[in-house]
């Protein structure tokens, strides 16, 4: 009989793993009950039919006992006591089971390992401590956008764990696997931010494979890569590294790199210039210089400085007083001759 035992214990422990156990427990605890329940009740007993035993074996097993049916023997009520013991060991093993199974997905999510259902979302290839925060942090203010994270094998799970905006893939950033856990083919912006401009490079190509239409926005650290990166994708638009804020405002505003670009450009078609307001200037509130620029020169106000406060796009009714400076935009310098109206 040890013998048995033992073997019956040892044939539990390595066939009946995961899910099977609570289903083997429900099946020996219905059957054998089922069994005891014909032997120890009246004959033509109503409860012992299999019509009916079904249903009083999942109510009593569940511990919920409607009434509706019962035992009229005490044999059969000690039988019910079983049902229940047993319903309770199948429910703790069954929610022990569910309970790990989603531990395991948690735990599998952290990881990185498990593809993403989204669409329409930013996909950030590259993780930096700290930089990377912050421009998640940008990506999804005001709730604006779900980001798919991806990182290289070293990072070990999802460094931003308490981000419900943020999903997390983890692997060889220029592989297929990543773009398709990240569901780059659905993605409406991709951002690369890569560890040097070689793989930045690699990884663009991957995307662009994935995705040929997506918005691309790229972080070199030399602008000289930029025809190369243009070659795999002409709609690229590159920054440089140490410009993080420009990769969010991109990614969040599209094209917005290129008036960047164009602004700080000499060969641009409007320069950034300066000018102090001179005595007796008529226009003494913000609106009326950018009305009156803009009329007048074609150009556009940005900002207005007066002593060491500086205001971009103040509002219209900002006092602009003499000796005030004023930034603006233009296709040429106006110089105080050309604001006096003398040419």
């Amino acid at each position: 009989m040890p013998f048995l035992i033992y073997r019956l214990s040892r044939f539990v422990r390595l066939r009946l793993t995961g899910w099977r156990l609570p289903l083997a427990v429900a099946v020996f605890v219905f059957g054998s009950s089922w069994l005891a329940m014909a032997l120890v009740e009246p004959a033509g007993s109503e409860i012992a039919r299999p019509g009916t035993y079904w249903w009083y074996f999942l109510v009593t097993s569940a511990t919920v006992g409607y009434g509706d049916v019962f035992p009229a023997s005490i044999g059969g009520r000690i039988v019910g006591a079983y049902v229940i013991v047993g319903g309770i060991v199948t429910l703790t093993l069954l929610f022990t089971q569910l309970a790990g199974a989603l531990q395991s997905i948690r735990g599998r999510r952290l990881r990185g390992v498990v593809p993403l259902d989204l669409s329409d979302h930013v996909v950030l290839l590259g993780y930096w401590p700290g930089r990377t925060e912050r421009i998640v942090a940008e990506l999804t203010a005001e709730g604006r956008c779900q980001v798919a994270l991806c990182a290289w094998d070293d990072v070990p799970e999802n460094p931003l764990p308490d981000r419900p905006a943020v999903h997390f893939v983890r692997g060889d950033l220029s592989h297929e696997d990543v773009m398709n856990r990240a569901c780059v083919r659905d993605a409406r912006t991709v951002v690369i931010d890569g560890r040097d401009d070689n793989e930045t490079l690699a990884i663009a190509v991957a995307v662009d494979h994935a995705h040929p239409d997506v918005h691309l926005v790229a972080a070199v650290r030399d602008l000289g890569r930029r025809d190369s990166l243009r070659y795999v994708n002409p709609g690229v638009q590159v920054v440089q590294w140490h410009m993080p804020f420009l990769l969010t405002e991109e990614a969040t505003d599209p094209g917005i790199t290129q008036i960047y670009n164009e602004l700080m450009s000499s060969a641009g078609r409007g320069n950034t210039y300066s000018m102090r307001v001179p005595a007796g200037f008529p226009h003494r509130t913000f609106g009326d210089c950018q009305a009156h620029f803009g009329r007048t020169f074609g150009a556009t106000v940005l900002a207005v400085r007066e002593s060491d406060d500086l205001v971009v796009s103040p509002p219209w009714e900002t006092p602009v007083p003499e000796g005030a400076t004023l930034y603006y935009v233009a296709g040429q310098r106006i110089d105080d001759a050309r604001l006096a109206g003398r040419r």
